[in-house]
């Protein structure tokens, strides 16, 4: 049975699953509106991915003997400068999801809820992997330079690397 402090705690990270969902569908719109339409499938799929992390926590709450409540959701930006700056928004935002998660699993840890302790590491190793995942974007942006010269070939990099992550998913 969760505690009532940790049923808070993961109805919080609950909502900023939310909020990581329509962030990425949002930024997937920018993308599509300025022609980027492979990065804009690419944060479709994250938009998708973080849906299901929201999901997870719903049911793990519900499952676990607490109450899920969906907190406010905050409107995400819809305006940005550069897929730059998209992407730089969104290492930015994991760094942030990554402190929450491990907030959590210390909170888990030190109130001997070990079940959810078990739980949350998963969304431990799928932070560290969404920081490289972006960290790599982002360095492909500068090397690329993607503002001066490669847009379109960067966009084509995204695409692929959306369909790989595509194939991935449906072979996982």
């Amino acid at each position: 049975m969760l505690s009532q402090e940790l049923t808070d705690q993961l109805n919080h990270q609950l909502s900023l699953e939310f909020f990581s969902a329509n962030l990425y569908l949002q930024m997937s719109s920018w993308c599509h509106s300025h022609g980027l339409d492979g990065c804009g499938t690419f944060l479709r799929q994250q938009a998708d991915e973080e849906r299901l992390h929201m999901e997870k926590f719903f049911d793990y709450i519900n499952d676990a003997g607490g109450y899920a409540v969906i907190g406010a959701i905050e409107q995400p930006p819809h305006t940005f400068g550069t897929v730059s700056d998209v992407f730089e928004q969104i290492y930015a935002h994991e760094c942030k999801i990554t402190k929450e998660i491990n907030q959590l699993l210390k909170a888990a840890f030190e109130a001997g809820d070990f079940s959810t302790f078990g739980f949350l590491q998963y969304f431990a190793l799928e932070q560290n992997e969404e920081e490289r995942l972006f960290q790599s974007i982002l360095d492909k942006i500068k090397l690329i330079k993607v503002e001066q010269q490669g847009l379109y070939l960067f966009d084509k990099e995204i695409a692929s690397m959306s369909k790989q992550l595509q194939s991935a998913s449906s072979a996982a």
